[in-house]
């Protein structure tokens, strides 16, 4: 068959591997978890640092892109495809996603109740601040770095979108194969991981409002209905489908957003949004360096930053390619600005209108202090508070499933890119090939995190992805040097 002929190796090597390891997630996930485990606490010791530094370097490095005459490139001939609304939309629903279900209660209020520092302000303001900081700028820049790296390939220099190509009369053919492998098996352990935890959420929400313990078939059917869904929407294209559920998925995370709002202290998220962004401003650097008066510990760095961290950096190449290519006809500056700072502000006031008013319910006393201190159902619980809380809990758990289809889709879309090299608009059998495979991966890790010593599958994604990810956090500064070398080049010739 032309699908495995010998141009498509790496498809074969990447199946061959994500299908082992799905089978041993499945079939051994003790010993899958106890040698991800031991591969973390290694490189959490060795590494965790460097991926401190690495995020501030990589937002800087865009800044500076941004603002230089580079900026100015634009990214193919042609006006944008996708109108500004749905730009945004797409790379917002591919980029963050039900994560912002999972974390827009139990975060701000654990970082306000374990500073895991001394702070000098309201212990409100700086839970609101940490959680800026893990879903803000550095997040958005990983996404950044890779979408500007795929867009100059795609509509500059009309390759691929294989990444080895950034590294110039590089045709060593085990070490390119080997670069774009490692890019593959990230992204999909990234897509996978997210997938796995969005899964457990929803089982969370069912398990809450019918009031019993549905149980692992129960993510088993919700891993089956996604896929198939998703698999169905990645075929249809993306103006077809992932374009219009990414605007339906927008639509109700807006609908839930202003649910919130109108029940709570409108004056006070205004003030608390205002109060954190100036102190994020203030603070970035030794926050991003957790130094100073952030100089936070081991296991703080571990729970959060560095898994955070290392879980941009696993979907940075999934949803940079993906806003690679739905940004054609824009330029390089404003692939940058938009991607940095919409998105970003955007995650700012969801965490803040949440959080907020999660507080005060607490400290109303309408909960206790511990009531959202479960991730899979804090969300659910904070929205039963309200009128009609039942139908917002369903509302949310609607929105989360409508989130997975759309990150699924676009990964499908994104790994059939990889493998039908020829083309952006990949055919239909790549994209059954690889919605078959992540549908497998999803399982097995849905398996390893409930069966495994894990004490739950979020401890099962933590480890996991910091293991899977710590390659390509070290490639990135390799391809930031040769990207801007040919950058200055493309620029020098043009001058010339």
């Amino acid at each position: 068959m032309k699908l495995f002929q010998s141009n498509n190796r790496l498809l074969l090597y990447s199946l061959f591997l994500l299908g082992i390891t799905g089978l041993g997630f499945i079939v051994f996930p003790e010993t899958s978890f106890q040698l991800i485990n031991q591969a973390s606490i290694w490189i959490r010791r060795i590494f965790g640092q460097f991926y401190l530094i690495l995020g501030l370097v990589i937002l800087i490095y865009l800044i500076i892109i941004a603002i230089s005459p580079f900026g100015r490139l634009k990214l193919g001939k042609s006006k944008p495809e996708y109108s500004f609304a749905s730009w945004l939309a797409m790379m917002y629903s591919t980029g963050m996603g039900a994560g912002i279900i999972l974390r827009a209660v139990q975060e701000p209020v654990f970082m306000m109740q374990n500073p895991g520092i001394e702070i000098s302000r309201s212990e409100i303001i700086h839970g609101l601040e940490m959680t800026f900081y893990h879903w803000g700028f550095t997040a958005w820049a990983f996404y950044g770095l890779f979408a500007l790296f795929i867009a100059y390939l795609l509509f500059i220099k009309n390759k691929n979108i294989q990444l080895s190509h950034i590294i110039p009369n590089f045709n060593h053919n085990f070490s390119t194969k080997t670069i774009d492998l490692l890019v593959i098996l990230t992204t999909v352990f990234g897509v996978v991981s997210a997938v796995a935890l969005g899964i457990r959420q929803m089982e969370g929400g069912l398990n809450y409002i019918t009031e019993k313990t549905l149980g692992f078939t129960i993510s088993f059917f919700l891993c089956i209905l996604i896929f198939a869904i998703a698999l169905y929407s990645s075929i249809q294209g993306l103006r077809t489908g992932i374009r219009r559920l990414s605007n339906i998925n927008i639509g109700l995370t807006l609908l839930l957003l202003f649910y919130v709002i109108f029940q709570s202290d409108f004056s006070l998220i205004i003030s608390n949004l205002t109060e954190t962004s100036i102190a994020l401003f203030v603070d970035f650097i030794p926050l991003s360096l957790a130094t100073g008066d952030f100089n936070f510990d081991e296991i703080f760095l571990s729970d959060w930053t560095y898994y955070y961290w290392a879980f941009w950096i696993a979907w940075a190449p999934f949803t940079g390619i993906f806003i690679a290519r739905i940004s054609k006809g824009r330029s390089i500056r404003q692939l940058i600005l938009g991607v940095l700072i919409i998105p970003s502000l955007g995650s700012f006031i969801w965490f803040t209108s949440f959080g907020t008013s999660a507080i005060e319910l607490i400290e109303s006393g309408v909960v206790s202090n511990f009531a959202f201190n479960d991730v899979f159902s804090a969300t659910f619980v904070f929205l039963e508070q309200y009128t009609l809380g039942f139908y917002a809990i369903i509302l949310a758990i609607f929105l989360l499933l409508g989130f997975l289809i759309t990150s699924v889709d676009s990964a499908i879309f994104v790994l059939s890119m990889f493998s039908d090299l020829t083309k952006i608009n990949p055919s239909s059998y790549h994209k059954w090939i690889w919605g078959i495979v992540l549908f497998i991966v999803t399982l097995g890790f849905l398996i390893l995190g409930k069966f495994s010593q894990a004490t739950d599958i979020l401890d099962a994604v933590q480890k996991l992805l910091i293991v899977s990810s710590l390659a390509l956090a070290l490639l990135s500064l390799v391809f930031i040097v040769f990207f801007t070398l040919g950058l200055y080049r493309n620029h020098k010739a043009k001058k010339e």
